[in-house]
């Protein structure tokens, strides 16, 4: 650790006197001022600014404690005294002081009002970020509300607040012999070309949602409400935070942000590296480099990792590194680099409070450097052109530099030669189809940085997909994502610079066809590969739901449908991916595709209940209720389950609607209950949603849609067959009230419990079993749902215990093992070993199986076994170290399973030994 060194009060005063103009006039005209600072007094001197802003004229008072804290910071900045963060912070907070003051004296000028109810600034740029320099100018946007802000009776309201607005401008901006207080530049309001100087809160959120341009989402990064009506303006950001912060990767957004930077280098005529009119701002590795870098990172990661969404630029550059998303040592060295160049700008400013950044010639060269302490304009010079190379290199290593122009592809004849060497069929008939990539047929390869960061990917990208198991279909799927994203540079460069992140995107395309499918018709979903975040487990129903009504563009019926299917489809996307990469249990990843459906059929119901209560009002003391089963009951689906529902309702079956458009109570739920399964299932502009299965329901397809919870129990003591019991075993209430869930709890209660004589039961579970094992044959090998001794043979076994009801003691198990009844196979069959009713190796033997399922639906999805990569895969999600463990380990758990049968049920499963060595 290095000592820590002790203001040096005087050396700045002498520095300051010898140097900076301005600061020796303001010295000699602020004596008290001078004599404070000379003794090392920063607190009087604080306090000796802070009393000259109490002066009751708005613009006096502003002007001389503008003048004094200047005079303050410099000389404390100089001393070593004020750390740059505490520096700008200081500066920000006068700013911020400044402007408020000058809205409610504008206000109060013309109303004699001291409220600025209405009337909210947006600070934006280095205010917005807590970083005013020296000598900065102010980019606030003055907004309005019509229906709060403070005006005469005969003001129109935006008349009222542009008057506001032009004289707060005065009142900052014009130079008088007390000075000025800042300079204010309202150019980044929104469409300012045509705007007035102040704009109604509800064009600028018109503008923002529908209208904006990409450098504006930049911007509000760094927004901030900064004066004025500051709650308005906070509610205001909020508003607009999800055209800020989007969930998905805006790639296109993000090249255009890259391109403006690009531009920005390309149009600055001063010279590249450090010397005589170097703009240690615009310049090569320049203070607004490094602020392009981290906003650039932040809107590609920011909307879906909220711990990015900060103001400051080296607060980004921290958080960037925190989040893995930048190396720690590319940020401490834009970092560092950033706080040099901003202490540099502050001195070219002090010398005569001018908003300049470039480095002057010859002896003003010398005078710059003298006062910041370096020797000459030499050191500054040599300090300045080491620093600006490692900042502005780190800066090229993301924006592309400019090079003479390249080809996207090797001749034709030289990737031919690589195909074959791949082993590819065909390569010269290949090579000339990859070659037609970068001759105009798509739309994101026409440019010479999409073409250069493509000709980058392109030979580890086909090396992939050499390795996968279905290298022309990984070719297929990669170019009809190349025909749907209209920028791509982001994601050529991000895949080059990760190979894992390469790996994931051809495991995706070849692995599982579901997946490879959805993403070539939604190539938005590659976000989902690219962001480390977008890989987590889903949070709980509520989060999802959450999640579902914010996406809604508008608060209408069609746009919340479009929402549930856009979320699920990422959601089931990303699930996906964590399976097939081995990143989650699939016992997990069922468990949220369940909360995901849960989710969905929740929102849509609600949805659904609203729209159809608009037109035909409700039913007096009745209510939908949806009953889950199969899969959904037991709350662990598949990527490939069907969503298994029986709607119910309460009431008076007799009763009639209230609305304008009344039904009877069985039309009216019936009618209901199929909108709620239009809405999950019926394609929107976003796709489909789920299959939802009805089939279950009293009398099945031959009886009505919904009935009434009385004629449901009916049904279920006089008619219903034994294996409509056996499903109602994994039955579980997913909608309703409180109150009418607890009265069909208590009806499923009474027929999972109801006294069965145990002999006839198990009769009518066996005899079931032959006959689906008669007409649903298993897929192949991996058939672990239909192979006996599988998964729907542990089903019926439980089932067979739920419903003969009874413990090892003979006491019923609702008493003394109430979880062996749980609808979750996983909880019941735990249960059931505790209570003695089977073994333990049966538990193990499940899960391997459950797991088996669920990576099959993607991996094997015919049950039949996959080429290598999809092997590897699937022992890898089923915790085997390799695909031949993986048989071993499901023939033991099917035999398990076979012998729990034999002694539970009495009969033999046929062949178990034969089919799992066939």
């Amino acid at each position: 650790m290095g000592e820590t060194l002790s203001p040096d009060w005087s050396g700045a005063l002498a520095r300051a006197q010898a140097h900076a103009p301005f600061l020796a006039r303001a010295l000699e005209r602020q004596p008290l001022l001078a004599e404070w600072l000379a003794a090392g007094d920063a607190e009087a001197a604080f306090a000796f600014a802070r009393a000259h802003g109490t002066h009751e004229d708005t613009a006096t008072a502003l002007r001389r404690e503008r003048l004094a804290l200047a005079t303050v910071l410099a000389i404390g900045d100089l001393a070593g005294a004020f750390p740059l963060a505490q520096v700008v912070s200081a500066l920000t907070g006068f700013a911020d002081r400044a402007l408020d003051r000058a809205i409610r004296t504008a206000i109060t000028e013309r109303t004699e009002e001291a409220s600025a109810a209405g009337m909210i600034a947006l600070a934006l740029g280095k205010q917005g970020a807590g970083e005013l320099n020296y000598s900065s100018d102010i980019d606030p946007i003055l907004l309005y509300d019509p229906a709060t802000l403070p005006r005469r009776a005969k003001d129109d309201p935006g008349e009222a607040a542009n008057r506001y607005a032009r004289r707060v401008v005065a009142l900052l901006s014009e130079n008088t012999p007390d000075g000025y207080v800042l300079r204010v530049d309202l150019r980044l309001r929104p469409a300012s070309e045509v705007s007035p100087l102040a704009v109604s809160r509800g064009a600028a959120l018109a503008h923002y949602q529908g209208a904006a341009l990409a450098w504006e989402r930049a911007a509000f990064i760094r927004a901030r409400a900064a004066a004025g009506d500051i709650a308005a303006g906070e509610a205001f950001l909020e508003e607009i935070g999800p055209f800020v912060w989007r969930s998905h990767l805006d790639f296109g957004a993000i090249e255009e942000i890259r391109e403006l930077t690009r531009r920005i280098r390309d149009s600055h005529d001063g010279p590249a590296t450090p010397g005589p009119g170097f703009d240690v701002k615009r310049g090569r590795g320049g203070i607004r480099e490094i602020e392009f870098f981290a906003q650039t990172h932040q809107l590609i990661h920011g909307g879906r990792d909220p711990s990015l969404r900060v103001r400051g630029t080296r607060a980004a550059l921290d958080a960037l590194a925190r989040a893995e998303r930048i190396s720690p040592e590319d940020a401490d060295t834009l970092g560092t680099g950033y706080d040099r160049l901003r202490a540099i700008e502050h001195r070219l400013q002090m010398v005569h409070d001018r908003q300049t950044h470039a480095l002057p010639d010859g002896a003003a060269l010398d005078n710059v450097a003298r006062l910041d302490g370096l020797a000459d304009g030499a050191a500054l010079i040599a300090e300045l052109t080491a620093l600006t190379a490692r900042t502005g290199s780190i800066y090229e290593q993301l924006i592309g530099v400019r090079a003479a122009p390249v080809t996207a592809v090797a001749q034709a004849s030289d990737l031919a030669t690589r195909l074959a060497e791949l082993g590819f069929a065909d390569p010269a008939a290949l090579a000339k189809r990859i070659e037609g990539w970068s001759e105009g047929r798509f739309a994101c390869l026409r440019t010479p940085q999409a073409l250069r960061a493509f000709a980058a990917l392109q030979p580890l990208l086909i090396a992939a997909m050499a390795a996968s198991d279905d290298p022309m279909r990984a070719i297929t799927r990669w170019e009809s994502i190349l025909e749907r994203v209209p920028s791509a540079i982001t994601l050529f460069q991000l895949l080059a610079a990760q190979p894992v992140l390469l790996d994931r995107l051809v495991a995706t395309l070849t692995l599982a066809p579901v997946l490879s499918d959805e993403l070539a018709r939604r190539p938005e979903l590659l976000d989902t590969l690219l962001d480390r975040d977008a890989l987590d487990l889903p949070g709980e129903t509520a989060a999802i739901m959450a999640r579902m009504e914010a996406k809604a563009a508008r608060r209408d019926y069609e746009a919340l449908l479009d929402a549930i299917r856009v979320v699920t489809g990422e959601v089931r996307f990303a699930l996906g991916v964590q399976l097939i990469e081995g990143l989650a249990d699939p016992l997990a990843i069922a468990r949220a595709l369940s909360r995901l459906a849960e989710a969905a059929l929740a929102l849509a119901m609600q949805g659904a209940v609203r729209e159809f209560e608009s037109k035909h009002g409700r039913i007096p003391g009745g209510e939908l209720l949806v009953l889950g089963l199969g899969r959904l009951g037991g709350g662990a689906l598949t990527h490939a389950s069907d969503l298994d529902i029986v709607y119910l309702f309460t009431g008076d079956f007799a009763a009639r609607s209230d609305g304008e458009r009344p039904l009877g109570a069985t039309q009216y739920f019936n009618r209901l209950a199929s909108r709620v399964s239009a809405a999950l299932s019926v394609p929107t502009a976003q796709g489909a949603l789920y299959e939802v299965d009805t089939r279950l329901r009293p009398q099945g397809n031959q009886g009505p849609l919904a009935v009434s919870c009385e004629a449901f129990a009916k049904y279920q003591r006089e008619a219903a067959w034994t294996w409509e019991h056996m499903a109602l075993a994994r039955a579980r209430v997913l909608a309703g009230s409180p109150a009418a869930r607890a009265q069909l709890d208590a009806i499923l209660a009474e027929v999972i419990r109801a006294p069965r004589d145990a002999a006839s039961l198990r009769t009518a579970v066996v005899e079931m079993r032959e006959r689906m094992a008669q007409h649903k044959q298993p897929g192949g090998a991996l058939d672990a749902k239909l192979l006996r001794g599988g998964l729907v043979d542990c089903e019926f076994i439980v089932q067979f215990l739920q419903l003969r009801g009874l413990d090892a003691n003979g006491a019923p198990l609702a008493h003394s093992q109430p979880a062996a009844l749980d609808p979750d196979l996983s909880v019941a069959i735990t249960a059931l070993v505790e209570a003695g009713l089977l073994p333990p190796e049966i538990v193990p033997a499940h899960e391997l199986m459950s797991r088996m399922l669920v990576a099959g639906r993607l991996l094997a999805p015919d049950g039949k076994e996959p080429p290598a990569c999809g092997a590897q895969a699937m022992a890898r999600a089923c915790g085997m170290a390799d695909y031949d463990a993986l048989l071993h380990k499901f023939a033991k758990a099917r035999q398990s399973v076979g012998g729990v049968w034999k002694a539970i049920l009495g009969t033999d499963i046929v062949d178990v030994k034969q089919e799992t060595t066939r």
